[in-house]
């Protein structure tokens, strides 16, 4: 009896110190029930297990479970990630003596700068201010917890990728032809690719992308406008697969949203809680050289790619060419339409060239056209003399393709003179 008495106690020590210490990640192993002294004649007792309390990871498995479409999707260690917390999340005013920085000065600053902008100290790690003006900017109620800037829009093609899917075996599904980085980054991040090409018309095929969908397909990115395609995707097609029985996330990659008519997939946001939106100051705004673009999205998705990103990921001269570039919305918008009206120039040029079997329709600032043949021969040709194009007769549906940007006037004049030179020179040496 002695001995039971001294077990029993032993036992509700071992209870009472796991329910103390909540942090455990293990739990302890179950105790069976032991039998009273006046059970010791009893043969048909029955031994009960002893249920642990649940433990802390239990619980953050608990709450994984029951919060939005982000973390219902995100992998489990980054839906459950406590993000770097530096030295800016803290305080940004005073004497900052917390971060190591040099306190001195910077040793160079931009041409004509007098260091306003106190080079010598970390950034704004969420860029709060930059991230108010975009959305008041785009509009649709959006505000800066709807919104992640990155360095282009390729970083965050990078982090939905690293935080929705498992490598090794998680996948995403593509529309070729389409824009080249979401191949890199699957295959930089070892996913999968499931390929659903578009009509030869570029139109999304909805039915077949549907039926080619898995578990596993955690990411769809469409296009649009496309690149190399020029087209953009009506919103109606975006929110049929909205609509449809797919729960991953629909990631539509708008860079060149600007100068389409088709009005943005911005306007889903708030409907649908898995369509992200992308979006950059690279091409419509004109400045690429700054590398910044934007994810745009339900809170609890933005929330996940602030956690995983780097601490100080947009430098503070990138930030304050944005912050100006939001003040000037009237610049670009005079940008915009110049560029809209030499892109009906050149295409009426192309037109008029009977060699060039076929202009594609665009919504973006560059033509995709065809030629009768020698595209790639051309293309270097004419790169070696100085008008520099892209070729893209390898990408599907675009045989004999080559793409152009709108440039100046000045510049789209010696395109098409160097094209018409250039491809007479070719055709009659065959």
């Amino acid at each position: 009896v002695t001995k039971l008495r001294l077990i029993r106690t032993l036992t509700s020590l071992l209870i009472h110190q796991s329910r103390t210490f909540d942090d455990l990640t293990i739990p302890p192993p179950a105790i069976n029930s032991l039998p009273s002294p006046n059970d010791h004649n009893n043969t048909n007792h029955t031994e009960t297990a002893v249920t642990p309390p649940p433990t802390k990871t239990t619980m953050e498995e608990k709450k994984h479970e029951t919060m939005g479409v982000a973390h219902q999707l995100a992998r489990k260690n980054i839906a459950l990630l406590h993000p770097y917390r530096c030295a800016r999340d803290d305080y940004s005013n005073g004497i900052l003596l917390d971060a190591n920085e040099n306190a001195i000065g910077p040793t160079s600053v931009p041409t004509d700068s007098d260091n306003h902008l106190t080079l010598e100290r970390y950034p704004c790690p969420y860029q709060i201010p930059l991230k108010q003006k975009y959305a008041s900017y785009r509009g649709h109620e959006l505000s800066h917890e709807n919104i992640f800037v990155g360095v282009g829009s390729d970083e965050a093609i990078d982090l939905l990728m690293r935080i929705f899917c498992v490598p090794g075996v998680e996948e995403i599904m593509i529309t070729p032809p389409t824009y080249g980085m979401y191949r890199v980054s699957a295959n930089v991040n070892d996913l999968r690719i499931v390929e659903v090409p578009l009509t030869e018309d570029f139109d999304l095929r909805v039915p077949e992308m549907l039926a080619a969908v898995t578990p596993r397909t955690k990411l769809m990115f469409i296009c649009s406008p496309g690149n190399p395609t020029a087209k953009a995707i009506p919103l109606d097609t975006i929110e049929e697969i909205a609509n449809s029985s797919y729960r991953g996330l629909i990631i539509v990659d708008e860079a060149y949203v600007d100068f389409s008519t088709i009005p943005s997939a911005l306007s889903l946001v708030h409907k649908y809680p898995n369509v992200v939106v992308l979006q950059t100051l690279s091409k419509a705004f004109g400045l690429a050289g700054i590398r910044l673009g934007f994810a745009i999205a339900n809170d609890d998705i933005i929330q996940l790619m602030n956690n995983v990103k780097a601490p100080y990921n947009v430098n503070s001269l990138t930030s304050e060419v944005a912050n100006n570039a939001l003040k000037n919305v009237s610049t670009l918008e005079k940008n915009v339409a110049t560029l809209l009206a030499q892109r009906d120039v050149v295409e009426a040029k192309l037109n008029e060239l009977d060699f060039v079997t076929k202009v594609y329709p665009s919504d973006a600032n560059f033509l995709l056209f065809r030629l009768k043949c020698c595209a790639q021969e051309i293309y270097k040709l004419m790169a070696d003399r100085g008008i520099v194009t892209r070729f893209r007769g390898n990408e599907l549906h675009c045989s004999e393709c080559i793409r152009v940007t709108i440039g100046t006037e000045d510049e789209n004049n010696s395109f098409i003179e160097a094209l018409v030179k250039i491809y007479n020179e070719v055709v009659t040496t065959k």
